[in-house]
């Protein structure tokens, strides 16, 4: 038989098909379009199957890139979706919103020798959404029930990945949750054009359906306490996530009209998802036919400019203090928004806000004084000397400032962890300086026998695969925990 594979001098690099940007911009769907049999089998045929897989060692999951890529080549689809989910309990969400070009694709060997990266993570999609459609992704049934239960607090990437595996192995498992469904991140923190949110509840379904039990409107420390969760538990896995945004202490910083990010993006995920929203029908987090102007430059940012204009934004600009290759965020992400009409302002920061005293719906008697923001004071910026981590510092320009007109300013500045040994009354859940969960990088257990700690609640902010890893290995490590117990028990 022809080997199928190292096909990358031959056929060109190709990836799927983007919808044009007027019409994606009409609405939340996903940009990228499906690749079909024929196309995802060449493309897989580019990989060179080199001894050194660098596309693998540079994924936090570490997946068998190679092997399904080869098996996706060959026709063998059902054997590629077994492989690529052994390593992976959501590829199909990987597939869709890993930042590919600075992991596995980033790392390719035939990118680096001129050629073009094999496109992994639309391949990697394609895999898992014909799995779906072909009824190969099974329902969890554990061969054995187990007494044991753990209680999961926070049900995002982390948490999920976690509870999965742990039901699979027949573990009694309970899922806390602050938000009305799960999925934490992926539900309220992406948009649907980057990840649709079927996608997202076709996994809960599949977890709910296998036992897994979720509790949701459900806060820690207002709701049920940190320590009856212990209680009820025999082992207890957080899984918050960070969410506390970073602050502006700018003067005008709380007027209306300044919001943050997380609180953007929910209140427009709730819209997609048909709940009723209060803030966004009243505009306050509402873009349409305003000005308006993001500050940041990571993912959440691109995530937050792309949504204002699919909300009708009459203009949407992003303030990004270093410049364009020092942005923290997917240069692809950057390309999408600035052909969908965001235009980014690089060199910038805020040095303050412009606010006007507003009298709004005096006609019907709701008369307000409050401050309205009407324009951010923009400070340019020049890159100088490069500080402890090799980034050029960012200076501010003096009298180079001016003012830029918005009705809508979105800080995306960042997630900080909220303080949960206060929040929960357990002054002994040890943190970091930085107000994160100390944990083991192994086991991921904390001080607390029997607590253990995954995701950015660990690591600050990070990427959802990284999460996905966390969760992983802490469920093996408390499963086991658990076989150790038994075989003590065993032993007596």
């Amino acid at each position: 038989m022809a080997n199928p594979m190292l096909k990358f001098v031959n056929v060109p690099r190709i990836t799927p098909e983007k919808r044009d940007a007027p019409d994606r911009t009409d609405d939340f769907g996903e940009i990228y379009r499906e690749f079909a049999a024929e196309r995802a089998a060449e493309q897989a045929s580019r990989c060179s199957q080199c001894g050194v897989p660098y596309c693998q060692s540079h994924c936090p999951l570490h997946n068998d890139i190679p092997d399904w890529l080869r098996l996706t080549a060959e026709g063998r689809l059902r054997e590629a979706y077994d492989l690529s989910q052994m390593t992976n309990t959501f590829p199909e969400i990987c597939g869709r919103i890993c930042p590919q070009d600075r992991l596995c694709e980033g790392n390719c060997v035939i990118e680096q020798s001129g050629h073009g990266t094999v496109t992994i993570g639309a391949v990697e999609k394609y895999i898992t959404d014909t799995a779906f459609d072909e009824g190969w992704v099974q329902p969890i049934a554990p061969s054995v029930e187990r007494a044991e239960s753990v209680g999961i607090i926070g049900a995002g990437p982390g948490g999920l990945a976690a509870a999965d595996m742990l039901r699979r192995a027949g573990v009694q498992v309970t899922v806390y949750d602050r938000y009305d469904r799960p999925g934490g991140l992926l539900s309220y923190g992406i948009p649907g054009f980057k990840l649709e949110k079927e996608v997202v509840e076709r996994r809960n379904r599949q977890m709910a359906e296998g036992g897994v039990e979720f509790v949701t409107n459900c806060e820690v420390g207002r709701d049920v306490t940190f320590a009856d969760i212990r209680a009820k538990h025999d082992a207890v896995i957080v899984a918050t996530g960070v969410y506390k945004s970073r602050e502006l202490g700018e003067e005008g910083a709380d007027a209306d009209g300044v919001v943050k990010a997380i609180d953007y993006l929910t209140a427009s995920s709730k819209k997609y998802f048909g709940d009723d929203v209060p803030e966004f029908e009243s505009g306050e987090l509402n873009a349409e036919g305003k000005r308006v102007v993001v500050i940041g430059g990571g993912d959440t940012a691109m995530d937050c400019v792309r949504t204002a204009i699919r909300q009708g934004a009459t203009s949407v600009k992003c303030l990004y203090r270093r410049d364009r290759a020092n942005m923290p965020g997917s240069q692809r992400e950057v390309m999408n928004a600035e052909e969908e009409g965001v235009e980014f302002v690089w060199l910038t920061a805020p040095g303050g806000f412009v606010t006007e005293q507003a009298v709004r719906n005096a006609e019907l008697g709701q008369v307000s004084d409050a401050a309205t923001v009407s324009g951010v004071r923009v400070l340019k910026m020049r890159l100088g000397e490069a500080d402890a981590t090799g980034r050029q510092r960012p200076e501010v320009i003096e009298g180079a400032d001016y003012v830029e007109d918005a009705d809508l300013v979105v800080k995306a500045l960042g997630f900080e962890p909220e303080e949960l040994p206060t929040l929960w009354d357990c002054p002994e859940l040890e943190v970091t300086r930085w107000g994160t969960i100390r944990a083991d990088f192994r086991t991921h257990e904390t001080g607390l026998e029997g607590v253990y700690a995954v995701g950015d609640i660990v690591r600050g902010a990070s990427l959802v695969v990284w999460a996905i890893r966390d969760g992983r290995e802490c469920a093996e490590a408390i499963l086991e925990r658990f076989a150790a117990g038994s075989a003590a028990v065993a032993a007596e």
